[in-house]
């Protein structure tokens, strides 16, 4: 009706936080296949358009979570991981005809993940847990009182939409511009142990 597709964004996904402990293996699964096989599926799907007009633009919706991990997030990371690493490999794949993959990493954003996209699994009598669960819950209501507007991912999703650099990654919100260059500039040990101290857990 519209003639061909120039953009696929790609930005279904939700958040599963909690002891992976504590998940039953169908929530697992669920987690990664909304948030990676359904990416994977939908590209799929739009490819041989592409490959045929020898254009396009893939862009895929990753998180500041993509790069840094939360304590609790071990699905949610792993899954957004995925996402930056399936995007990162599609690129060379691609390329070569014409079409272009970009990664958009938002931070904090004044949205309803924290609500009907937030899965949250927990089993109280999992006591050694539930100290980390309490902290980083505390953590969150402190720095998500001043989330970035939304309008920073649609300005992100723009700019990454009609790059034509080989810029592969576009961040969105200061948090995330924060986050991701100390992330980039300090080893493993030095930055995690600096979000431990932010939450209040104990190293070692």
């Amino acid at each position: 009706r519209f003639g061909r597709v120039d953009v696929l964004l790609n930005n279904a996904g939700y958040g599963a936080y909690g002891p992976l402990e504590a998940f039953p293996m169908e929530r697992i699964e669920r987690q990664f296949a909304t948030n990676v096989l359904g990416v994977l599926a939908v590209t799929k799907a739009f490819l041989p358009g592409f490959r045929k007009n020898k254009a396009g633009v893939i862009v895929n919706i990753s998180s500041i979570g993509g790069q840094m991990t939360f304590p609790l997030g071990t699905l949610y990371h792993g899954t957004k991981f995925a996402v930056e690493g399936l995007s990162e490999a599609l690129h060379y794949e691609l390329e070569a005809f014409g079409v272009r993959v970009k990664i958009v990493e938002p931070g904090m954003i004044k949205t309803d993940f924290g609500g009907r996209s937030f899965d949250f699994c927990n089993d109280e009598s999992l006591a050694e847990y539930q100290g980390t669960v309490k902290k980083l819950f505390a953590h969150w209501a402190k720095v998500g009182s001043a989330p970035s507007d939304p309008s920073v991912v649609a300005e992100a999703v723009w700019a990454a939409a009609h790059d034509e650099t080989d810029a592969l990654r576009f961040r969105a919100g200061a948090d995330a511009e924060q986050l991701l260059a100390d992330r980039r500039a300090q080893d493993d040990a030095t930055f995690i142990g600096a979000l431990k101290s932010r939450i209040g857990l104990a190293s070692g």
